[in-house]
């Protein structure tokens, strides 16, 4: 079994140095994986993929597409535009949810790690 630390000290300061001051600070790093968690789960991917591929979308449309209940994918969606992943705006007396340009990157994101995974 490998173990997961150098047996010495083996630090490339000055590559390291580089890519500390380059690293994300505390507050971006957490807002960025604030965003990724909101697609760690099944229901979730499949309606950011339904709204990448389908466009505007209502939760009723939500909920067929995804075959789960409405009152499921209405908390969903609601956790993904907490994210800043999806956006709603009112049309009479539906709400219609459309990806965010940074949710479709997610959502293409996630799908290329099952292109990799299938191959």
């Amino acid at each position: 079994m490998a173990d997961d630390h150098c047996d010495l000290l083996c630090l490339d300061l000055e590559r390291a140095e580089v890519l500390r001051r380059a690293r994300l600070e505390a507050g971006a790093a957490a807002a960025a994986a604030e965003r990724a968690a909101a697609l760690g789960d099944p229901t979730r991917v499949a309606i950011g993929r339904a709204l990448r591929d389908g466009g505007e979308l209502c939760v009723c449309d939500l909920s067929w597409v995804v075959e789960r209940p409405e009152k499921l994918v209405s908390h969903h969606v609601r956790r993904l535009r907490v994210a800043g992943l999806v956006t709603s705006r009112r049309d009479g007396r539906m709400v219609m949810y459309s990806l965010t340009p940074s949710g479709a990157v997610l959502v293409d994101a996630v799908e290329a790690t099952l292109a990799g995974a299938v191959a």
